[in-house]
């Protein structure tokens, strides 16, 4: 599956509106889900919850709690919201089951795109693209005559443009929140240099010159972020926008309606969507899907009432009534002006974010370790040496490479 397909096949942008139409029948089994707590879930959750009998669960670490609640047996929530690296653990540990039964019976109306397979089998529903790009105020940058940001050079340009002047403080915002979210920026840091994460027999291959370029990229960006910058995540820099203290980050597409939102926004109207800036060979940024999968330990009743009401919760109604929450994979969709970024960034050569078994365990290696190079507590080859080295020992304990 070509993510620049998906993209261009049935999606592209990103402000909440009215509710989805009523359910068109009455949910009798119940049923739990959970996802991830952006307002796109909240939407498809919303309408799910309109056909009775379900709850969901929003939260921001589902992650890491997903494994063990899918586990239990019969499992804690019948429905998960992943996306592509979220996926592998539940796939690994044999907890999400097949869906070609349930397509049969109930997508009829789901796009070829939608369908991730594994193996030749069904395992996920993608309901949206995702992917973090350019996010800047256009106010801010044209009093100043600052051009669009195309490379992270403009960026740093830019911001020492913005603090010189006085403007802001601290410019720029970045998802630099120890853990998943630090690793994850790294990820679109040296994808955008090209480089490869892992080579011939699941051994790491990120300490390389490219791995360097990627450390100092983001160690330059500090200077110009708030100092707390490893507690921040992408509600924390939604925030900084939505108050009017940043003028520019590489956000998350399903963040981008927030901008606009007139409850608690200060930046209606003054935030444009970009490319995400490039690097030495493509844009620095990933594409995700998010979507949804199913419990293996229920029973099939309850499979075929929380299939169905998949299909509600992601139908074109609901598509309809919050076009412009996400970058919807749905008929139904219209690209609006808060996809722009999203799309540049594809049409530019965003690769997909490399989602396996072992990109997972790399992926916790780079979270552990980054702060300690960002810290001034190590250089930047001995932490990228340091990491390797950890993702090593983790990746052969998971039978991952040969001891």
């Amino acid at each position: 599956m070509k993510l620049k397909t998906i993209l261009m096949a049935g999606a592209m942008a990103i402000a909440a509106s009215g509710a989805s139409a009523a359910c068109s029948y009455e949910n009798e089994v119940p049923l739990k889900s959970l996802s991830a707590g952006f307002e796109a879930w909240k939407a498809v959750t919303d309408a799910m919850a309109e056909c009775g009998n379900f709850s969901a669960s929003l939260d921001q670490e589902f992650r890491e709690k997903q494994p063990e609640a899918f586990a239990a047996d019969p499992s804690l929530y019948q429905i998960g919201g992943v996306a592509n690296e979220t996926m592998i653990p539940l796939l690994n540990a044999g907890t999400i089951r097949p869906l070609d039964d349930l397509v049969a019976k109930y997508g009829q109306d789901l796009l070829p795109n939608q369908l991730i397979k594994v193996d030749g089998k069904v395992m996920a529903i993608a309901m949206m693209v995702n992917a973090q790009h350019l996010m800047y105020r256009n106010d801010v940058l044209a009093e100043l005559g600052i051009e669009e940001p195309k490379t992270y050079d403009d960026v740093l340009a830019a911001a020492a443009k913005i603090k010189e002047a006085g403007v802001m403080e601290y410019p720029i915002g970045g998802t630099f929140k120890t853990g998943w979210n630090l690793a994850q920026e790294f990820v679109n840091m040296y994808m955008g240099e090209g480089g490869t994460f892992i080579g011939e027999g699941n051994i790491p291959a990120i300490n390389n010159e490219k791995g360097v370029k990627a450390l100092e990229t983001m160690k330059a960006m500090t200077e110009f972020m708030d100092p707390e910058y490893l507690v921040s995540d992408s509600t924390y820099v939604q925030q900084q926008f939505q108050q009017g203290k940043i003028a520019m980050a590489n956000l998350w597409a399903s963040r981008a309606a927030a901008m606009n939102d007139e409850a608690e926004s200060q930046v209606v109207g003054k935030v444009t969507m970009a490319s995400a800036p490039m690097g030495s060979e493509r844009p620095s940024t990933t594409i995700w899907w998010d979507g949804i999968v199913l419990a293996s330990n229920m029973s099939d009743e309850e499979a075929d009432a929380a299939f169905r009401l998949v299909m509600e919760g992601i139908d074109g109604d609901m598509v309809s009534a919050n076009n412009d929450t996400a970058v919807w994979l749905n008929a139904a969709y219209q690209p609006g002006e808060l996809a722009a970024g999203a799309a540049a960034s594809a049409e530019n050569g965003a690769g997909a974010y490399p989602a396996s078994a072992a990109m997972g365990v790399l992926h916790s290696a780079l979270g552990n370790g980054l702060a300690d190079y960002l810290t001034g507590a190590k250089d930047a080859q001995t932490a990228l040496a340091d990491i390797e080295a950890d993702y090593i020992t983790a990746a052969k304990e998971a039978g991952l490479i040969s001891n």
